[in-house]
């Protein structure tokens, strides 16, 4: 068994009978193999522990998102055989009940609750003006003589030295919450108790727990996180959302079997590929 296998196992084994996980993704694009190997993962570990797997799609992103992505998330998930327990059955149900453009109060309520430590601060930099940094976000544009009431600004973190996301924002330019505000108060809001994200979401886990502790949100503190490997492309690079031939729609219309998609899963766990040729197999070797 492979290292990451190992460390799967063991949240797996651990994770108990009242864990509550979820699908969270993003109506940006279609969905690729790698989401579908984090659906997966999380589908196992609910599964194995009949706990409970929520469906939650995260469509604030309105300039993204598209209806066919909307639908693309429901036909990845049927094609895969995963089910869930609770959250929308179908884009209707997801845009009627579901979509968190209706939880967006929460959202603010939380926004306001940060905006008491005393810690945001204005920010009206562009992308280019920040880009020459390097992801390093400069103590002295804390202080750009703008107040967080002020139009088109957005609203950003003091963040400790060293974080790993400094200074991150929490309130976009166009005042709509930002995803790590958003994702943390949904997951307090469904009473998740364990979560599995790639690996290049770890900056996200600790941007969430540090807003965690500056909100007391202990439960969100006592959340457990499993950062599972990305699958890459022919290039290495991290796979991205797009209609091409790695995208799970392509995957469907040529045909293929998802066995593909389970074969990529148990590599990664270090589980023999000739017993994951269905999603019930890779259940059933941690059941083992």
């Amino acid at each position: 068994m492979s290292p990451f296998g190992q460390q799967l196992h063991d949240f797996i084994q651990t994770a108990g009978p009242g864990c509550r996980l979820r699908l969270a993704p993003t109506p940006s694009g279609f969905l690729h193999a790698g989401n579908a190997l984090n659906f997966i993962f999380n589908w196992v570990t609910a599964r194995y522990n009949h706990g409970t797997l929520l469906l939650r799609i995260d469509d604030l992103d309105a300039d993204r998102k598209r209806p066919e992505y909307v639908q693309d998330v429901f036909d990845s998930l049927q094609w895969l055989g995963i089910d869930w327990d609770t959250g929308p059955k179908s884009a209707p149900d997801f845009e009627q009940n579901w979509s968190q453009h209706l939880r967006l109060p929460s959202y603010f309520t939380q926004l306001e609750k940060l905006r008491s430590t005393g810690l945001l601060f204005a920010c009206r930099k562009s992308r280019s003006d920040l880009a020459p940094f390097q992801g390093i976000y400069p103590v002295e544009f804390r202080d750009q003589g703008l107040s967080l009431d002020d139009p088109d600004v957005a609203w950003r973190i003091q963040t400790p030295p060293g974080f790993s996301m400094p200074d991150f924002v929490v309130r976009r330019r166009d005042g709509i919450p930002a995803y790590q505000v958003a994702s943390l108060t949904d997951d307090v809001h469904f009473g998740i108790t364990h979560v599995v994200r790639g690996m290049d979401l770890e900056t996200s886990t600790e941007a969430q727990k540090f807003l965690a502790a500056c909100l007391r949100e202990d439960n969100f503190l006592k959340i457990k996180f499993l950062h599972h490997p990305l699958v890459l492309d022919a290039s290495g690079e991290k796979l991205s959302k797009s209609a091409g031939a790695s995208s799970l729609q392509a995957m469907r219309s040529a045909g293929a079997d998802p066995a593909f998609v389970f074969r990529q899963s148990a590599q990664l766990s270090g589980i023999p590929v000739g017993q994951a040729k269905t999603l019930q197999n890779l259940l059933n070797f941690f059941q083992s």
